[in-house]
């Protein structure tokens, strides 16, 4: 079956562990929070003995698991397998291992598959062997207009109330970060004290967990979200920071995209590329995002160009409002047609 990590997680709490979870997607924290309810469910089954392999890499033994298959449990009768499969593919013999164990899945083992990676071009014929023999779970990442009843459903489960403008407020200060949305309402828990939450309240209790920083502006621009980046912009200025201590890493991170174009475009490949400049699978997707966006070379050439010229602006050493410039150039990175802008050498409307 397949199942959201949330329903996983219900599930794994009541009823008895089916004998192989696959659950993957982007989106870590309920990757992590599924996978723990497998692994309690296997406590509370008295299974005592775990077992992990990490699949990151070619080298990878896949004998290795094959055999841990059908070795004897040493301490329990039943034994917990992890399987961490950061690319979310498994390869050939991977996958045969995989399908083998799920067409007749022994007695004694439950296998737990997590991956970090995973789209439609990941689900296989070994993933539907997954989810033929036991629960097949995708996080995917939770979209904006979704982050609103993400947040009222785990403050709910929580035991919290919180009015609509609330729920509102905390999803702008954590902008997209589960990680940071979860530990914000754990420590709701613990300091609303059952009062229905409202914005003054919320806001009381909530630290900002919007950071604006450099790096996320870079990473907004890449993943196209234009609004984001027009937020970023405003609180890094509102708190005094200035543009000649943000261009250097903006410079760097599109000098980087530039040569990426130009692997992609000789046909070379781009993941393999960017493992070996340093952007692991955690931080590919903007990179990916932004060259179907902008996959001409040429067009990341003169990004950094433009970088360039913001950066002599906020050194002085050439006219024009830094902010602006740096407004203009990263909204062009966001949006394909808004690259007309630079041109134009006009503010966005």
């Amino acid at each position: 079956m397949e199942l959201r990590p949330e329903q996983l997680a219900t599930q794994a709490g009541t009823q008895p562990l089916a004998p192989v979870y696959l659950i993957a997607g982007p989106e870590l924290l309920r990757v992590l929070e599924a996978a723990d309810a497998v692994r309690a469910r296997a406590r509370a089954e008295g299974i005592g003995e775990r077992e992990v392999f990490d699949a990151d890499g070619r080298d990878f033994d896949w004998g290795q698991l094959a055999s841990s298959f059908n070795a004897p449990s040493l301490f329990s009768a039943r034994r917990l397998v992890e399987l961490r499969l950061p690319s979310g593919k498994p390869g050939k013999e991977g996958a045969e291992v995989i399908s083998e164990f799920c067409a007749q899945p022994p007695a004694d083992v439950v296998l737990l598959i997590t991956a970090g990676e995973w789209s439609k071009s990941h689900q296989g014929k070994w993933a539907d062997a997954v989810a033929r023999a036991g629960v097949l779970s995708v996080a995917w990442a939770i979209k904006p207009h979704e982050l609103g009843d993400w947040i009222e459903r785990r403050l709910r489960a929580r035991g919290l109330r919180a009015e609509p403008a609330a729920v509102q407020r905390l999803s702008e200060r954590v902008e997209g970060n589960l990680l940071a949305a979860a530990q914000e309402i754990d420590k709701l828990a613990l300091l609303a004290e059952g009062q229905t939450l409202d914005v003054a309240k919320m806001e009381s209790l909530v630290a900002d967990a919007a950071r604006y920083d450099v790096f996320r502006l870079v990473e907004a621009a890449f993943s196209g979200q234009p609004q984001a980046v027009l937020r970023m912009l405003a609180g890094l200025r509102a708190e005094g920071e200035a543009v000649a201590a943000l261009t250097p890493i903006l410079i760097r991170e599109l000098l980087l995209t530039a040569g990426l174009a130009r692997v992609q475009a000789s046909g070379g490949n781009l993941a393999g590329e960017m493992k070996a400049r340093g952007i692991w699978e955690s931080r590919q997707a903007p990179f990916k995002r932004a060259l179907q966006r902008h996959p001409a070379a040429q067009r990341w050439e003169r990004f950094v160009a433009e970088a360039g010229q913001v950066d002599r602006m906020a050194k002085g050493r050439a006219e024009g409002d830094p902010w602006l410039a740096l407004e203009r150039l990263l909204l062009a990175v966001a949006e394909a047609q808004a690259v007309r802008l630079l041109a134009r050498g006009t503010r966005s409307p």
